[in-house]
């Protein structure tokens, strides 16, 4: 198996998801953030990665069929020159929105989490590919849009499209050159999802 899509956006654009759509459409599990948790020896290959150092790519991605969110998306570049086939998607909202919702859920999560090497991971990748600043609204926006206009002007023209999370199938299914599927998109981890499984979690 190899990748067939590579999502850029990075996460609360919809990237659950997108996750949950792309598993319907192509049969096979799509990476997320989600995927690192239970794989903790993944964690150290996305914090080598964060340092500049070479991944074997191939290898981490054995068994998915697409990547999405954060981590993944920090390294589109690198994922897009190991698997050169792979159609990229730019999941995008409104920045405003995007900053809402983050604000509410991730970003507080990775400033509360304790010092793992998750944690560590995650604070290097947001300094080497985003902002260490997650606190600072104006600092992450102006993250948010320099990351998406990079996407925009270095993506091959012909690898990319543009998604947001209100358009469900038709983009995708365009693209890869799939039939729309009979039963509704997926629409998955709203704040109030997110923050109520987070609520869950810390009860035990």
């Amino acid at each position: 198996m190899t990748l067939r899509v590579i999502g850029a956006g990075v996460g609360r654009t919809g990237t659950l998801s997108l996750k949950a759509g792309l598993e319907i459409l192509l049969g096979a599990p799509c990476y997320h953030m989600l995927e690192v948790l239970p794989h903790p020896e993944h964690v150290p290959v996305w914090h080598a990665a964060a340092r500049g150092e070479p991944a074997d790519w191939a290898a981490l991605m054995q068994g998915y069929a697409a990547a999405v969110d954060w981590p993944a998306s920090a390294y589109w570049p690198e994922l897009a020159a190991a698997f050169p086939d792979a159609l990229i998607v730019l999941s995008t909202r409104s920045a405003e929105s995007w900053w809402k919702s983050a604000s509410e859920t991730i970003f507080p999560v990775s400033l509360n989490s304790p010092d793992t090497p998750w944690k560590r991971m995650v604070d290097a990748m947001f300094a080497a590919r985003f902002t260490s600043e997650i606190e600072n609204k104006a600092a992450c926006i102006a993250a948010y849009e320099a990351h998406n206009r990079a996407v925009r002007e270095t993506a091959p023209r012909a690898r990319l499209i543009e998604w947001q999370a209100h358009e469900g199938w038709a983009p995708l299914c365009r693209a890869l050159d799939l039939p729309v599927p009979a039963q509704p998109f997926p629409h998955v981890n709203s704040t109030a999802e997110f923050q109520q499984r987070i609520a869950e979690r810390d009860k035990h």
